[in-house]
């Protein structure tokens, strides 16, 4: 038992060469710049960081080199493994779409890493002429403004239905998704999920909600859900 414990960690698959090393991190470099050149041509211009496309670029390389040095040796995974456990990655919450775009980029790197380069170009090609043609077309799109309403109301005004017909009015949609006090009590904030009708005017809506709430504090800001 001993002697199989020992080869099985120590036995690696394929020994690695400056050529397959090679081969691997051009590999992995082309569907890098694939990738990155995809997030370009799809993100918008205000939601572009020139980082996070570098970071989609050098994320393959990474991958094939590590899964490259690994191999099939169990006790180097595991050494990766506890290695990785201690690190501790901080980052603010970003676009779903571009948490997509990580894994996209690592699933490359790990075609690369295990030598499946024809199906992982395949793989690359396929997957950027459809995100390419989903951000160039109107499929999927809603067709219905989704915004966040936050109202300040006096305490003495009862908030159940006291903009129905508001909202009725230059709305598709409403809900009334959470009321919280503020002021100390004084006051209360009703928030809105509501979908805006696209040829109605945002500040004629605004000023019929002041002059309902007593002109009292009003945010309309567009929903954290929206991709734009």
């Amino acid at each position: 038992m001993n002697e199989l414990f020992n080869t099985v960690l120590t036995n690696v698959s394929s020994d690695i060469t400056i050529y397959s090393a090679l081969i691997t991190i051009f590999s992995s470099l082309i569907l890098g710049i694939i990738i990155t050149f995809t997030y370009y041509l799809t993100c918008d211009e205000i939601m572009y960081q020139k980082s996070f496309a570098i970071t989609l670029l050098m994320l393959p390389i990474i991958l094939s080199v590590i899964i490259l040095f690994i191999g099939s040796n169990i006790a180097r995974a595991f050494s990766l493994a506890g290695t990785l456990s201690i690190i501790r990655f901080r980052s603010a919450p970003g676009d779903p779409k571009d948490i997509a775009f990580i894994f996209f980029a690592i699933a490359a790197g790990l075609a690369c890493g295990v030598g499946f380069f024809g199906y992982g170009l395949l793989f690359v090609i396929i997957l950027c002429i459809v995100i390419i043609i989903l951000s160039k077309t109107n499929l999927f799109e809603s067709n219905a403004s989704q915004k966040i309403l936050k109202i300040t109301i006096p305490e003495d005004l009862n908030y159940q239905n006291a903009f129905d017909d508001i909202l009725k009015k230059y709305t598709k949609k409403y809900k009334l998704s959470k009321i919280r006090t503020t002021d100390l009590g004084s006051l209360f904030e009703l928030v809105y999920s509501i979908s805006m009708k696209n040829d109605l005017d945002e500040q004629e809506f605004i000023n019929e909600l002041r002059c309902r709430n007593g002109n009292l504090n009003i945010i309309l800001s567009v929903s954290p859900n929206t991709i734009i």
